[in-house]
């Protein structure tokens, strides 16, 4: 059975992995398709490296631009490559360009199409991420949900029981996989860091750092809370100087993008982590770090009822008195079921 799994931006790598080895692990002829949607070393290259992905089979070379132009490019790029490989299924993963490209081809292309994290709504229309997974959602056949908020979304929808599979979260088993080995980084060690002493802040959404009003009421918030607390906040040298411009605070500390092991481990040792991130809000439950998610809505809402995670919106005070009141008190670590590395697993006994 030849299955086609497809990664093309960083939070796919993560998530691919473990679908590819149990695939492999049952007999299949995977072969991996990367879009080359995050194609920079830093985004990509160390990340299998770190997660130990083999290379590519095939590498499209997309490259960046607009949402329409990237998604078009994947497109263009895909539809040949389907049309020779001919394989039973198509996997897709998340919510990026990448993913609705392949599926809108796989769709039209006959393979059935395998869709990884279906079902997750922040019911927010001017994220794009939004778009690309209820649109993927709606022209798979299996719909592969990580939490049972997922199954609830995709049942209101009207889809098939048939088609929707509870099976858990890709993230976790790739996070499980390698904790030791990212526990073992010398990276605090490096930076000059000491566990649990400081706060970690990621910071990518268009809605926070391309809008210069709420992106100085960020910056505001964490030169708050840096008078309590060290922030670490990892960018590219060219985010990092539109971050400066923006007038963000000389004491947080701006340091180099990390790799996935070196981010895990800073993510465990870290005493909070305010975040925009969606993968970050998963990791941190698991790792019962307390997560702050600098967002006005999560499509991942488990991780608010059985997670570490709080909304706080954009709002400056709101974000500083969550923050200290969090650092006063940090919340319990709680964890959903079937969070427990074996998403992989159930995923390929489903397709094969």
């Amino acid at each position: 059975m030849r299955i086609v799994c497809v990664a093309g931006a960083r939070p796919n790598y993560m998530k691919i992995k473990p679908v590819m080895d149990a695939l492999e692990a049952r007999g299949a002829e995977v072969v991996l398709v990367h879009t080359g949607q995050h194609y920079d070393a830093a985004m990509s290259d160390v990340f299998f490296e770190d997660l130990r992905i083999r290379r590519p089979d095939h590498f499209l070379q997309v490259g960046s631009g607009s949402h329409a132009v990237q998604t078009g490019r994947v497109m263009a790029a895909f539809e040949p490559l389907l049309e020779e490989l001919r394989p039973e299924a198509v996997v897709v993963v998340g919510d990026v360009n990448s993913t609705l490209g392949c599926a809108l081809v796989t769709a039209k292309g006959g393979a059935l199409l395998g869709h990884v994290e279906a079902g997750l709504r922040s019911r927010d229309w001017e994220m794009p991420e939004e778009v690309n997974r209820v649109v993927t959602d709606r022209v798979s056949d299996y719909l592969f949900a990580p939490s049972p908020d997922a199954v609830a979304n995709l049942r209101a929808e009207g889809y098939r029981t048939d088609q929707i599979h509870l099976v858990g979260n890709v993230m976790v088993d790739t996070l499980l996989a390698n904790l030791d080995r990212a526990l073992a980084s010398d990276v605090l060690g490096r930076l000059g860091l000491a566990r649990g002493e400081y706060a970690l802040v990621t910071l990518h959404r268009p809605a926070n750092v391309d809008d210069p009003a709420a992106l100085g009421t960020l910056l505001a918030a964490l030169d708050d809370l840096s008078r309590e607390c060290p922030i670490v906040l990892p960018a590219h040298p060219r985010a990092a100087a539109q971050l400066r411009s923006s007038g963000m605070s000389e004491r947080v500390r701006v340091i180099p993008p990390a790799g996935y092991l070196d981010f895990v481990a800073l993510q465990a040792s870290a005493r909070m982590v305010l975040t925009d991130s969606g993968g970050v809000q998963e990791e941190t439950t698991v790792l019962g770090v307390p997560c702050l998610t600098l967002r006005d809505n999560t499509e991942r809402p488990i991780t608010l009822t059985e997670g570490t995670n709080q909304l706080v919106g954009r709002d400056r005070e709101r974000i500083v008195k969550t923050a200290l009141s969090v650092l006063a008190a940090p919340p319990p670590g709680r964890c959903p079921a079937l969070w427990d590395g074996r998403a992989g697993e159930r995923i390929a006994a489903v397709l094969m």
